[in-house]
């Protein structure tokens, strides 16, 4: 693919782990709610910080919002910085999340309401086969950080490179991809898991609530609202070629365990545009947009 976020995000920093490493009832097929309009789109302002902004995620309360820079360890070290809310476009940029990053990525950062913080990284996949962490947070400080047991395939070449955790920390939406031997995906999708002691196991139904959204396509850069009745995410067709463009697509269900329904893509979102993360009350979406050759923080409402 060109060489954009989703080949940084996918080949670059992905690429040398290959080198190392060489029950619910009541389901329903299209159960939707009325469908969403949205509004226009409003750049964000991150005041002191002028570097990439990746992978939004805006807390539970909506305070604040952490995110990772370029995500091509080729170019920089990704890690995972933090900043507060001044108001809906903008924000006051706090540094580094402390205690949590190291020379390998650390991305994808998502937040219950009691203070987990979940998030990839690419530290111990050559002995792991894993990606996927979790800590505590709070103020900026990472604490107590520990690896996900119960999600990865524990099988070289299957990379789980995004997360998102439901609002009562009972829930991951995570996306599990296979790459080739060049570091380049050949399907990513999203599948669900569920807190089982300490850390999460696969769900058994995970598959038939998400039939609607998997495809033959990329679907990754999951969001799930607080109500857990809308699902977001990022679509890009398979195979990736020069020319590939993204999607954000958003899928709704009347009842919890219920399957999403057939989604619907944002068209009002433009561009090369990924990672939706969605305010508490519902009503604003983030995300991070490509614009003029650097990754932004953009904003829109529901009408």
């Amino acid at each position: 693919m060109r060489h954009t976020y989703f080949s940084n995000r996918l080949v670059f920093y992905l690429y040398p782990l290959f080198l190392l490493t060489s029950c619910n009832s009541g389901i329903y097929v299209d159960n939707a709610q009325p469908a969403i309009e949205f509004g226009q789109p409003v750049r964000v302002t991150m005041k002191g910080y002028e570097g990439n902004i990746m992978e939004p995620f805006l807390s539970r309360d909506g305070n604040t919002l952490i995110f990772n820079n370029l995500n091509n360890l080729a170019q920089e070290n990704t890690n995972l910085h933090w900043s507060t809310k001044i108001d809906d476009t903008t924000f006051q940029y706090k540094g580094e999340v402390s205690g949590v990053n190291t020379k390998d990525l650390e991305g994808v950062p998502t937040l219950d309401k009691a203070g987990n913080l979940y998030f990839v990284s690419t530290r111990n996949y050559s002995t792991t086969l894993s990606t996927l962490y979790q800590c505590n947070f709070s103020d900026g400080i990472a604490t107590n950080v520990k690896l996900i047991n119960g999600i990865s395939r524990l099988q070289a070449g299957w990379v789980n490179f995004d997360v998102e955790v439901s609002a009562d920390g009972q829930t991951l939406f995570f996306v599990e991809a296979q790459f080739n031997q060049t570091g380049t995906p050949q399907t990513a999708d999203i599948v669900i898991g569920q807190k089982y002691g300490s850390g999460f196991q696969r769900s058994l139904t995970s598959s038939e609530i998400v039939k609607n959204i998997t495809t033959d396509a990329l679907e990754y850069a999951v969001c799930i609202s607080a109500d857990e009745l809308e699902l977001y995410f990022t679509r890009v067709q398979a195979p990736i070629t020069p020319t590939s463009s993204t999607e954000i697509l958003y899928s709704t269900r009347r009842k919890v365990n219920d399957a999403f329904s057939t989604p619907i893509k944002i068209t009002t979102i433009t561009g090369f545009a990924e990672a939706v993360t969605i305010s508490p009350d519902q009503k604003i979406l983030y995300y991070h947009k490509k614009e003029n050759n650097k990754f932004v923080l953009y904003m829109v409402r529901k009408k």
